[in-house]
């Protein structure tokens, strides 16, 4: 009786306020296991990059087409093509973080996310890199624009070229937050202006708003205003994954206030849903 009371004191200790809610699961758990699991998501993301590779050759010959217009200006229609290609949850998939988290019972933290990408395990998410050497092979110039930081690029690009992922070296295709004084922000508007500068970029691929626009760290009636002024470009020139496992879609349910205690962040979670009301 003592072993199993003192066993059911341990296991209660290791079930941490971050993995266990009042039903003692995290909130992680079946958006981790959807995204690892389910073919209702391989078929989203394959169907998504096979959109993107039907819109491929219309994108390439129409010379005022981009997938950047708060970024690209004056007259842009000789560049040369290019897309942008978020890394995480967009061509890397990184789900194995996300179910150590719950097993382990914590939350994101650069302590342990350095060491997961240096461990340059990530996986290819499905349909990826068919599209991608697709694009490359009509001569289209593949740059990836990730909120990794900078002292992560090495292990990037290993995991990147091990996946078989084409990484052009006559420039800096791989752009990391941090690598230069104004890329220091999450915000990758300037980063996408630095691409725009030299090519025309034709497709914009992301799994978080913010990949897209700077709009993703407004209110949710903010992000919703800006999903409908952009609505033109969903399928044709933007293109979004499906990642039910974090972004600014959670944080804005609690106004992006990370300092927030977790208990007060879920309960402006809950209280963000709309909820149905069965009669008496």
């Amino acid at each position: 009786m003592k072993k199993l009371l003192a066993t059911l004191v341990v296991s209660t200790a290791l079930l941490s306020p971050a993995m266990a809610d009042d039903h003692g699961q995290s909130d992680l758990l079946d958006a981790t296991l959807w995204t690892q699991t389910s073919v209702e998501y391989k078929a989203n993301a394959i169907g998504t990059y096979k959109l993107a590779s039907l819109m491929l050759d219309v994108a390439i010959a129409d010379k005022s087409w981009t997938a950047v217009p708060e970024e690209q200006t004056g007259d842009f229609s000789s560049k040369p093509p290019a897309v942008i290609l978020d890394l995480d949850e967009t061509v890397m998939d990184n789900s194995a973080y996300q179910a150590w988290l719950i097993k382990a019972g914590k939350s994101y933290s650069s302590k342990t996310w350095a060491p997961f990408v240096n461990a340059e395990i990530s996986g290819a998410i499905p349909g990826s890199l068919d599209f991608i050497k697709l694009a490359e092979s009509r001569g289209v110039k593949i740059f990836y624009v990730s909120n990794r930081k900078a002292p992560l690029e090495e292990a990037t690009r290993n995991n990147l070229k091990a996946l078989g992922y084409p990484i052009d070296e006559s420039e800096d295709t791989v752009i990391l937050r941090g690598e230069k004084e104004e890329w220091k922000s999450s915000k990758k508007s300037p980063r996408r202006a630095y691409v725009a500068e030299n090519y025309r970029v034709i497709m914009n691929f992301g799994d978080n708003f913010g990949d897209f626009t700077d709009a993703a760290k407004g209110s949710m009636a903010d992000r919703e205003a800006a999903m409908e002024k952009f609505a033109h470009m969903w399928g044709t020139k933007w293109f979004m994954f499906a990642n039910p496992m974090y972004g600014t879609w959670e944080s804005a349910t609690f106004d992006h206030n990370w300092k927030l205690p977790a208990e007060e962040r879920r309960q402006k979670k809950l209280d963000a849903m709309t909820y149905w009301e069965p009669a008496e």
